[in-house]
């Protein structure tokens, strides 16, 4: 059961009304912003196909979904996520990195943890080095969108 993330990659103009109320609802509301969710979810894999000419996204793993937590986890306020909060308010002992790992694991759904004041989606910088290729081709076409697999834990630690 693997742990997606998908992020935005496409700006706001010429989105179709039903391909902008799916990015709605998978929380990617501006370009660069990142939402993480569980492959079992009801619907999730049809809502990334169906936003997939907007969206990149692939199966992250632990040691890059505990940095990106630490860096671009965000309290309700704007405040960052720390180790000392995680093991105040969620009762983790070994903080971020036990979070990480109950996500990959789908002992926990991150979107779920909106109820305890985190914020269910990442802002991301443009990948240093910027793209590769161009935006607007599939990933297996040599652009950017769409599928990634494994590929997508560079891309994630270069928009860090």
């Amino acid at each position: 059961m693997p742990l997606y993330i998908a992020i935005r990659l496409r700006g706001e103009a010429d989105v179709n009304p039903d391909i902008e109320k799916t990015l709605y609802l998978l929380r990617l509301r501006q370009r660069y912003a990142a939402s993480i969710y569980h492959d079992s979810l009801p619907g999730i894999k049809d809502m990334i196909k169906k936003a997939e000419d907007w969206i990149t996204w692939g199966e992250i793993d632990v040691d890059t979904l505990a940095e990106l937590l630490r860096t671009r986890g965000r309290l309700k306020g704007d405040k960052p996520l720390t180790d000392e909060w995680v093991k105040e308010n969620l009762g983790l002992q070994n903080g971020i990195v036990e979070l990480a790992e109950k996500l990959v694991k789908g002992e926990i759904h991150y979107h779920r943890l909106e109820e305890k004041g985190i914020k269910p989606f990442f802002r991301l910088h443009p990948p240093r080095g910027g793209f590769k290729k161009t935006i607007k081709r599939h990933y297996k076409a040599g652009g950017e969108l769409g599928y990634r697999g494994q590929n997508i834990n560079s891309l994630v630690r270069r928009m860090l």
